[in-house]
Parts: C-alpha cells; structure tokens; sequence
C-alpha cells in the first residue's frame, strides 16, 4: 500500500524559509508524479507544484513561481518543498499527494491524485 508522509512544517516568521518533505513508501513503480498542495482555513485547496518522477518534469502555480522550488531524491523517494519569503497568506496545513502520470503531466487536478499525505501545517507571523 502506498503511503505518504508529510513533514517539516511549523512557524516560521515573515520572510523566513521552511523545507518541507514527502517521503513515500510502498511503490511499485516510478511511473507517478508528487504534487504539493495546501488549504488555508475558508479556503480550498490549491495545488502549489509537482514534480514527475519519471523524467523530473516539474511545474508551479504561479503565486509560488520563484519562491518554492520542488525537488526529488529518488534514492530516497522522498520529494522536497523548499519555500522562501514566506508570507502571512502561505499560513494553511500543506499535504502531499502522489499520482500516476503515464498519460499527462502534471495533472490537471487534485482528483487524479490518488493517494494523500496527512499534512503538516506551516504558520506564518508577520
């Protein structure tokens, strides 16, 4: 069974940093993509970044687009979110998911995720 754990969260001040971690277990293949994703209380859920593991293709929502960067160690199947100058508004509990992307990627939405971490929350004071 393929398992998700989300971890490196906490709080952090305005204009700080944090590195967050999947790390995945229970694979069988390398044919899937991670996607990092949050919600804000009275917000959705939006997706931040993904990355395939199949051939390091990567993409980001554009409100984060040069302040997060997704990375992946494939040794360790473990795929990272660095995020730098964060703000009050990237306060929300963060998950990771993992979905398989031999037909397209990235995915086109968070229901062709199929399995999901339990999240970690990331605070921001300003």
């Amino acid at each position: 069974e393929v398992q998700l754990q989300a971890s490196g969260g906490g709080l952090v001040q305005a204009g700080g940093s944090l590195r967050l971690s999947c790390a995945a277990s229970g694979l069988t293949s390398k044919l899937y993509a991670i996607g990092w994703f949050r919600q804000a209380p009275g917000k959705e859920r939006e997706e931040l970044a993904s990355i395939s593991i199949r051939d390091g293709s990567f993409y980001y929502q554009s409100s984060v687009k040069g302040r997060f960067t997704i990375s992946s160690d494939n040794t360790k199947n473990t795929v990272y979110l660095q995020m730098n100058s964060l703000n009050s508004e990237d306060t929300a509990i963060y998950y990771c998911a993992l979905g398989d992307d031999s037909a397209w990627f990235p995915l086109r939405s968070a229901s062709e995720y199929d399995y999901w971490g339990q999240g970690t929350q990331v605070t921001v004071s300003s």
